[in-house]
């Protein structure tokens, strides 16, 4: 029987594992690029686009980008627009 370090030496051990971290790579990138449009939201709504031309602009579903407005709300809050 297979103990555990023999198993690793397996070719298809080492196929599932190199495939197993490349897909979390492409996760990674793809979390990256989806944080990135995200974080764009604020200077494109104070440059007057609507909630549909961002969504469309950055390719992201319009639920997506409505998510973020309420979050920009709370923490924009600067000491001028809380006096």
């Amino acid at each position: 029987m297979f103990g555990l370090d023999e198993l690793k030496q397996t070719r298809y051990f080492q196929e599932v594992a190199a495939e197993a971290k490349e897909k979390g790579k492409l996760k990674g990138q793809i979390e990256g690029k989806l944080e990135g449009k995200l974080e764009s939201v604020p200077k494109l709504l104070q440059m007057g686009l609507t909630v549909q031309q961002l969504a469309l602009a950055l390719e992201l579903d319009v639920e997506q980008v409505r998510q973020v407005i309420p979050d920009l709300s709370n923490s924009d809050k600067t000491p001028e627009s809380q006096a």
